[in-house]
């Protein structure tokens, strides 16, 4: 499929490894002119060399913090500058502290709204006036599989995930007039640096070894085994390309049938 993506630019936030690398990664292969973003350099750097031997294609990167509102603003200029545009923006964020809710004080609670609701905020903000000039975009929110079914220790990324639906789902009644698309992408257990620390939180607690934890968990995916980035990445690609006409204001899985929720 031609996903119509071929110098269109494409800005990926929280994009020097994990899940966000692996999107950056897809949108250059389809030769989207992509720009990367993070707080850490030396790994933008080897994420930019590591897609264009992957890609052919050589992304640009940009060095900020997420929750800074002056590096998002900078961030969205200089893309305009180097790529041209913001046509497809992915929103990604790393997650909060995990921890119960008698954990964490007011001051965590505002970190972590900061890290993953107001950032989004942030940039929707700062591209909307180059997608409206340019007659349309495509904006991909990624969250967690905690938007269907909540999980255990997790209760900040739990409440503010969920506030990344509906704020999505929000702009997608009010930009459909502007040709801009708006979903949301939530992974379920992906084999990423994150899960690696979730895992052995969990495998701690329960007394069990990281392997044994897993084991158990591949017996309640279907498809018995964690996802790998690149799954996630190609979705990604899609629903922030010209191929995607008609998906907005959804949210999809990519869980290999992990969630039992409808």
């Amino acid at each position: 499929m031609e996903l119509g993506l071929k110098n269109k630019c494409a800005l990926v936030m929280a994009s020097s490894s994990g899940l966000g690398k692996a999107i950056a990664a897809e949108m250059a292969r389809e030769g989207a002119k992509v720009m990367l973003f993070s707080p850490f350099e030396e790994q933008l750097k080897e994420a930019q060399a590591d897609i264009f031997k992957e890609t052919g294609s050589r992304p640009e990167y940009f060095v900020g913090s997420i929750t800074n509102p002056e590096d998002i603003k900078e961030l969205v200029k200089e893309t305009e500058k180097r790529c041209g545009p913001v046509y497809a923006l992915v929103n990604n964020t790393g997650g909060p502290k995990p921890g119960p809710f008698d954990a964490f004080d007011d001051a965590a609670w505002q970190e972590a709204f900061e890290l993953c609701l107001l950032s989004y905020i942030r940039v929707i903000r700062e591209v909307l006036p180059q997608m409206r000039a340019n007659g349309g975009g495509r904006i991909l929110n990624s969250t967690s599989s905690s938007v269907k079914a909540v999980l255990d220790n997790l209760i900040l990324s739990n409440t503010f995930r969920m506030g990344v639906v509906g704020l999505a789902k929000t702009l997608s009644q009010e930009l459909g007039k502007d040709n801009i698309l708006v979903n949301v992408i939530a992974p379920g257990r992906i084999g990423t640096a994150r899960i690696d620390q979730l895992d052995k939180i969990r495998a701690e607690k329960q007394g069990l070894s990281v392997e044994e934890l897993q084991k158990k968990a591949f017996a309640g995916i279907p498809l018995g085994r964690y996802g790998r980035p690149e799954e996630y990445g190609k979705l990604a690609a899609f629903l922030c390309s010209a191929a995607n006409t008609f998906i907005t204001g959804q949210t999809i899985l990519v869980d290999g049938g992990m969630v039992k929720a409808i």
